[in-house]
């Protein structure tokens, strides 16, 4: 652990608000008659018959397009729209998943989060999570965080193939003073990405922007700085090695939004490699004999965003001490740059 002065600040992305989900039932021919709340709550996994019933209370539930009562009672082939504005979800169980601690005190933990592990569960991911991995770290200690949003003790927020840096409040005090330096723009975050091409400038900020797709709800696109849509993302970016078709960088969010540094790399037009969602993920032609096979190699390597949560300083919640970490680059980025370092200077040499 390094202490040293907090040179600039950003904030920091929390987690975002999970998105409904509509879930469409067709009952069967031969179903029995029964109250469509009883009913759901059989045929929804993890839901419960309060969450149908509350559902039901706020029309979030048709049958054949119209919201009904609780003791509605079913009929064959009728057609059921359930919105949850969460998807049901089992009980946050600890599970013994190893996780790499970098520090722990009283109040909170950095960790170094693998690529491939998701923060939190969700929708399609109710297991094998960060959070399932803390709360069998602080056994007992976890009984005071909240579990109620899946989320005990995430400040913060890193992508599932996002790898390094995040901190784990282990008390609602912590927790609280720590999101409150996030929301007050007092924590700095330092990303570092392997792109494709050198930006030119070799430094720079990124204005847009950044809200939901309109083709695509499930990705982010960028939109005028000064327009309606989206909300303003600020992103500053900065080349450390020019390695002639790539580009090591580092970046600095001045805000946080969801996949706010791939939307804005790809918006410079340099995506982050492996990238799939933003353009990061193709083979590529480039000025060398047999470069497109070395790309494809290089994706086989990096089968996800070469991005990576490097640096964090903020201050201990409780003494206000300044706090500074650094971790690492994951393995799989040190062999990507490796492969791409030699194939410059290969291509220097002829």
């Amino acid at each position: 652990m390094q202490k040293e002065p907090l040179k600039t600040e950003s904030p920091e992305e929390l987690q975002p608000e999970a998105a409904p989900k509509t879930m469409t039932i067709q009952v069967s021919k031969v179903q029995t008659p029964m109250r469509i709340d009883r009913y759901l709550a059989q045929q929804v996994e993890n839901a419960t018959r309060n969450k149908v019933q509350e559902a039901i209370e706020e029309e979030r539930v048709l049958v054949n397009g119209r919201p009904v009562k609780s003791n509605y009672r079913i009929k064959s082939c009728d057609l059921i729209h359930i919105t949850f504005l969460r998807p049901p979800a089992p009980e946050l169980a600890p599970e013994d998943i190893p996780i790499s601690i970098l520090y722990e005190d009283d109040d909170l933990m950095v960790i170094d989060k693998e690529a491939g592990m998701v923060v939190h569960p969700a929708f399609g991911n109710w297991t094998g999570t960060l959070a399932n991995a803390i709360l069998h770290h602080l056994g007992k200690d976890a009984d005071e965080l909240d579990r109620s949003e899946m989320r005990p003790g995430i400040v913060h927020r890193l992508d599932k193939d996002t790898s390094g840096l995040i901190i784990i409040a282990k008390n609602p005090v912590a927790l609280h003073k720590l999101a409150t330096q996030f929301a007050r723009r007092q924590v700095e975050k330092v990303y570092t990405a392997i792109v494709w091409g050198v930006p030119n400038p070799p430094s720079g900020t990124i204005r847009t922007n950044i809200g939901r797709s309109h083709r695509n709800r499930k990705v982010m696109a960028n939109y005028p700085f000064e327009g309606a849509e989206g909300k303003h993302a600020i992103t500053d970016y900065l080349v450390v090695e020019n390695l002639t078709y790539f580009a090591l960088m580092d970046i600095t969010l001045h805000t946080g939004r969801t996949h706010q540094i791939r939307v804005h790399l790809q918006h410079l037009g340099y995506p982050i490699l492996g990238d799939e969602t933003y353009g990061g993920a193709t083979p590529r032609t480039l000025p060398f004999s047999k470069s497109e096979q070395f790309t494809r190699n290089l994706l086989d390597l990096m089968p996800r965003q070469a991005l990576h949560a490097a640096t964090l300083r903020f201050r201990q919640p409780t003494t206000g001490e300044l706090l500074s970490f650094t971790a690492p680059l994951s393995a799989d980025m040190e062999a990507v740059l490796e492969k791409i370092r030699n194939v410059t200077k290969s291509t220097e040499m002829a």
